[in-house]
């Protein structure tokens, strides 16, 4: 669903995110949108890199300062503490590493958006358990042969991931069908009932010397 500005109802809650004048990474920016939108209304320092080259030529083609680039190993290169946030938008599940994905973010930045199409979702349970097929949704259309998705989690996959990575989970948004925030407190029918989750993450302060 896209908002009145043009966004992806995710990437606009992302967007409502990030503070002005701050330092954005956005990792898999595909054709640029936020980038372009954050230059724009909270002229932050707008930076990306993106695989494919039609995705950077988009980029580059609104004037924003996009490189082509893999994550799973071009992260490496940037400097610590170079950005205020890394955004890793439905991305993570195309990352053939995420752990270490994720922990490059939060080295080159204070901190990590990431959001991620949930695989414990009820129609993608529905989809295993009547049909016996691997779930195609709105948010999934792709079948299972060319899906680019090789690392498909759930709510719950990703935050015991970040508990193993001593990663603070500093905010939690849940996300229906159509991108609408679901109030559900901390139980499990997050996992349940999330279509997709929005996570803003930061390393744990280093203790005291």
């Amino acid at each position: 669903m896209a908002s009145m500005n043009g966004l992806r109802q995710d990437l606009r809650l992302i967007a409502d995110l990030v503070e002005p004048n701050t330092r954005v990474l956005d990792v898999g920016c595909d054709d640029g949108a936020l980038l372009a939108f954050l230059a724009r209304t909270k002229q932050v320092d707008a930076r990306g890199i993106e695989l494919s080259q039609a995705g950077v030529h988009d980029c580059v083609s609104r004037g924003l300062a996009v490189v082509q680039g893999d994550a799973d190993t071009d992260l490496a290169i940037y400097p610590d503490n170079a950005f205020d946030y890394v955004i890793l938008s439905q991305t993570i599940q195309a990352m053939r590493r995420p752990r270490e994905v994720l922990g490059e973010m939060l080295r080159i930045g204070r901190y990590g958006i990431v959001s991620f199409t949930n695989y414990a979702y009820w129609r993608a349970r529905w989809d295993l358990l009547a049909r016996g097929r691997m779930p195609t949704t709105r948010c999934l259309p792709e079948p299972w042969y060319a899906t680019p998705n090789i690392h498909p989690c759930t709510l719950d996959d990703f935050e015991l991931l970040c508990k193993e990575l001593g990663v603070v989970i500093e905010r939690r948004t849940c996300l229906a069908a159509g991108g609408r925030r679901r109030y559900l407190g901390n139980g499990w029918l997050n996992n349940l009932l999330s279509e997709q989750a929005l996570f803003v993450l930061h390393r744990p302060a280093a203790p005291p010397v």
